[in-house]
């Protein structure tokens, strides 16, 4: 037995263009909310089309809103933005956009203010390598690479002594 439609035709329209408008969405999230609403196959397609012609949903949009979003709130690191906009299936030159976006962004000081903050949370019984240990896998969980955690915790770490 067939889910039924949460909306007719039409009212399915109006509806995913108000979700649109709420905030930037990807191709793949309008894909996932129509289909939770039973609607499939060429009709998705076609109301797709229509948002991204009537300008509802941009690729790159929601590719520059999300890394500036997750940079600059959640304090992510270059890896992991680029992981999640891969993993909504976002183009190359769209993450390259996005990448830009962050061009003037300091996130070396950004790192090096998060790994502080995250020092002064954590207790310190044990080594100074042990505190380096959790301190580097709490940035890399965070999406930035080792070469600017290693330089980040360098600078820190002199700060500190």
């Amino acid at each position: 037995m067939a889910a039924e439609r949460k909306y007719p035709p039409l009212k399915t329209a109006e509806e995913i263009k108000k979700w649109c408008d709420r905030q930037e969405r990807c191709h793949t999230e309008v894909r996932s909310k129509l289909a939770s609403w039973s609607v499939y196959g060429t009709e998705s397609e076609q109301l797709i089309a229509d948002l991204i012609s009537t300008n509802h949903v941009s690729e790159e949009r929601f590719a520059r809103a999300f890394a500036r979003g997750k940079f600059r709130i959640k304090k992510w690191g270059w890896q992991k933005i680029q992981y999640g906009l891969k993993s909504r299936g976002i183009s190359a030159y769209c993450i390259t956009k996005a990448r830009e976006e962050l061009g003037g962004e300091d996130m070396d000081g950004t790192l090096k203010a998060l790994l502080s903050r995250k020092m002064a949370g954590i207790y310190r019984k044990g080594t100074a390598m042990e505190l380096k240990s959790k301190l580097f896998r709490f940035a890399y969980a965070k999406g930035y690479n080792s070469d600017e955690i290693k330089s980040a915790l360098e600078l820190l770490i002199a700060d500190g002594d």
